[in-house]
């Protein structure tokens, strides 16, 4: 997703880049400058330390109101943060990401999908009740046509998408993204809190019994040139 939004010497605007690991992977590839975006205090100050030693900074907002300037930012990354988002927040953080685009300006979503497209309705809305119940939180995946109707519906174009099988809770994907050492601190954190590790293993049961409607998508949306 990222080498698809051709972010090498551009101006970049992350919403909610919560743990960092995104933002680590976009200073390092050479942009002009980096802004994050968090309505959490405790991730502004994460991100910041590692985005600060390469010029980027990280700002406490809503991504629905960024309050920064209009027709400044190149690429707008989000990484599963929409899938969070309730219909209305979704459509206002499509928009925002709109507004802050220069024309031509790419936005970069990489978020939970569900599949085929024509997917039975009873057989989605059980899903997204399931896994909110799982995750206790009001995740909304949506087929591949409802993410682009998200993106176009705001006035970009879709340029690119791909897909990935789930591979959240898989033990080469958390080694690929935390490391050996984050990958020990999560096991010794589940031994130890006996309510976190059974809602692990629901998760992993719910995107085990799904797994075959459930898929990573990404998709580079472009801002009309004037």
């Amino acid at each position: 997703m990222l080498s698809a939004a051709n972010m090498q010497g551009k101006k970049i605007v992350e919403f909610a880049p919560g743990l960092g690991r995104t933002a680590q992977l976009i200073v390092s590839e050479g942009v002009a400058s980096y802004v994050g975006v968090d309505q959490d205090p405790a991730a502004v100050a994460r991100v910041e330390a590692i985005v600060k030693p390469h010029g980027g900074t990280v700002i406490n907002a809503k991504a629905q109101e960024t309050g920064l300037s209009s027709e400044n930012a190149e690429v707008v990354v989000g990484e599963a943060m929409l899938t969070m988002q309730g219909e209305k927040a979704k459509a206002e953080i499509a928009a925002e990401a709109f507004r802050l685009l220069k024309p031509g300006g790419r936005y970069a979503i990489h978020e939970l999908g569900l599949t085929p497209n024509d997917i039975d309705p009873e057989l989605a809305d059980g899903l997204r009740k399931q896994l909110a119940r799982t995750i206790r939180a009001n995740a909304r995946p949506l087929t591949e046509n409802e993410w682009r109707a998200v993106l176009t519906n705001a006035g970009f174009e879709v340029e690119w998408r791909g897909f990935a099988p789930m591979a959240s809770l898989s033990l080469r994907r958390n080694l690929a993204d935390e490391g050996l050492l984050g990958v020990a601190r999560i096991i010794r954190n589940l031994i130890r809190d006996k309510d976190l590790r059974a809602r692990v293993l629901q998760m992993r049961s719910t995107f085990n019994k799904y797994r075959d409607h459930l898929t990573g998508i990404a998709i580079v949306a472009k801002k009309p040139s004037e």
